[in-house]
């Protein structure tokens, strides 16, 4: 039996070796990925119970229909306290699944009011809800523990009273209202104009066009609403829509806001940003190299890459197969330089090119063994047009891209990956926000801990539509929603590659962050093992190997987002 003395200090020993143990497994676990900080915002219930009130009370025909005295045996966060919320779920669910589930306000174009009261007064159910919304579509609606989001159209060339326009087609409006708020490092945060003609209803409102949508910032019952629309701020045209003329859409939409469901919820803790954790096992193969390390001088106006280590959301990895290879698609192999010009143009076989503002060797071979290989490689402030917040210029790529496992090659001698063949994935249990015809597709994730857009592109807008991949369509984590394709803006007008981006509620509305680090770690827990972090090594000289088309590749640049 060993001494009291001898004990104790073995004792002493094990505790010490057990916290360097834990230690270090804890750095191996974090190694600097972080998740991001929110504040959990709370409603103020009594404010909108009081302008829930008041807009019944401008029915006559609706007086008595909810019940405004409050049931004060119950807690004021239980809907029973404020009768008339219950209620009021009660009769907008119909229009709007799950829309109590909302621990905000739920403000939409629907006069609840004027519905009630047209049935208390017998008039036909035959109405349409457009009767009730100023002649706005519901397109999409999903409530959930962070809040709600919404899509409604707008009829084309001044129907249902709208102003007259150019533009020949339905203007889809966007609305959320989130008790949930990303608290990321935005240079341009709470920007905007006043709108004067809405200052009375709106005394914050704030207009801005910002990374691709016109959007109108307010905050309601301690709660932050954003209402946007997608579009260019150019001159109108029929299939272009100008911010000038959604403008005129998006303020009749706010005018028409209500109060129309939601309910009390207890009061919950901000969320702090904490290490991401990591599997403890080594991947044997898998590298990447370190976020915002992007090509040489491949940054949009000269600027380098956003490094941000932020794991933003616990996603599954947007393709169903392993291995893929995160990289970038207009600097490497077959790549454009994204119209910042290269050396030449080449015409014979064997010649050889790069882009001008770099010495990486290009060859037209889609299959090359570089875009088909680690390390991973951060593309978000790469070079394109689109406005990225979180980019040092103010622009970039705005998400990644990723190739699938291997490039099948066409067999029609054009060294070019024969798309369809890979699965995409959803990231996230969410609810589908596209449009028919639309390339872009969005993943919307809403739960207590977070409120995220995951935004899928280059996937065939005819195959998503036959599969039924539209507005409020339910999806669920790791359910196949495409094929990995070459669609921007026609069949072959890009490389075949997965563009994946992600967007956070803030103030400002959805804004694009880097997704890099979110990618990593989604990519490590569907290995079940850790990549290793390595530094990027120069470009070594290398030739062509395959013979080059007449022409380059000419990508569009869609209008919904990413250019490549």
């Amino acid at each position: 039996m060993a001494a009291p003395g001898v004990s104790i200090g073995r004792r002493l020993l094990g505790l010490a070796l057990a916290g360097i143990v834990a230690l270090a497994s804890s750095s191996v676990i974090a190694d600097g990925f972080r998740t991001p900080a929110i504040s959990v915002l709370q409603a103020d219930w009594r404010s909108a119970h009081d302008q829930l009130r008041i807009e019944f009370n401008n029915h006559p025909e609706a007086t008595g229909s909810l019940t405004f005295s409050p049931a004060n045996r119950h807690l004021a966060t239980d809907p029973r306290h404020w009768p008339a919320l219950f209620q009021l779920n009660a009769a907008t669910a119909a229009f709007f699944p799950g829309i109590g589930r909302s621990p905000v306000p739920v403000l939409l174009p629907f006069d609840a009011a004027e519905f009630i009261g047209n049935r208390l007064s017998g008039l036909p159910a035959s109405l349409l809800p457009s009767h009730y919304q100023s002649g706005f579509q519901t397109e999409m609606f999903d409530a959930g523990p962070a809040g709600y989001d919404a899509v409604f159209s707008a009829a084309p060339v001044g129907a249902d009273n709208l102003p007259q326009r150019t533009y020949a087609k339905p203007v889809e409006v966007h609305i959320t209202g989130s008790a949930l708020v990303y608290r990321i490092d935005d240079p341009l945060a709470g920007k905007g104009e006043p709108v004067k003609a809405l200052a009375s209803q709106y005394p914050d409102l704030r207009r801005t066009v910002r990374e691709g949508y016109l959007r109108y910032a307010f905050t309601r019952f301690g709660i932050p609403y954003v209402v946007s629309i997608l579009c260019l701020d150019s001159a109108p045209r029929r299939n272009r829509l100008a911010c000038r003329e959604a403008s005129v859409v998006a303020e009749r939409f706010l005018k028409a806001l209500r109060i129309d469901g939601g309910r009390p919820q207890p009061p919950r803790r901000d969320i702090e940003s904490a290490e991401a954790e990591r599997p403890l096992a080594r991947s044997p193969d898998f590298t990447y190299r370190p976020v915002g390390d992007i090509v040489t001088n491949s940054g949009a106006h000269g600027q380098p890459g956003k490094v941000d280590p932020t794991v933003y959301a616990q996603i599954r990895f947007p393709l169903k197969e392993t291995p893929a290879f995160a990289n970038s698609q207009s600097f490497l192999n077959w790549g454009d330089c994204n119209f910042t010009g290269r050396t030449t143009t080449p015409h014979a076989k064997g010649t050889a090119y790069r882009c001008k503002r770099n010495d990486k060797p290009l060859v037209f071979d889609e299959s090359a063994r570089e875009n088909y290989s680690y390390p991973w490689q951060d593309n978000f402030c790469e070079s394109r047009s689109f406005e990225v917040g979180q980019c040092a210029s103010g622009y970039g790529h705005q998400g990644q891209d990723i190739r699938p496992s291997a490039c099948p090659l066409r067999n029609d001698g054009a060294d070019r990956c024969e798309s369809n063949h890979f699965a995409v994935v959803a990231g996230r249990d969410g609810v589908i926000v596209r449009g028919r015809g639309q390339q872009a597709v969005f993943v919307v994730a809403d739960t207590a801990r977070d409120h995220v857009r995951l935004r899928y592109m280059h996937m065939t807008p005819a195959r998503m539509d036959a599969d039924g991949l539209l507005n409020g369509r339910q999806v669920s984590e790791g359910e196949a929603i495409g094929l990995v394709s070459n669609y921007q803006d026609y069949p072959g007008g890009t490389t075949s590659h997965l563009h994946f981006d992600l967007q956070v509620f803030t103030r400002d509305g959805w804004l694009w962050v880097n997704p890099y680090i979110t990618l990593v770690s989604a990519y490590e827990r569907l290995l079940g093992a850790r990549g290793t972090e390595v530094q990027m090594e120069p470009a070594a000289p290398a030739t062509a190997a395959h013979a080059a088309p007449e022409q380059p590749p000419k990508p569009g640049m869609s209008s919904e987002g990413d250019g490549e």
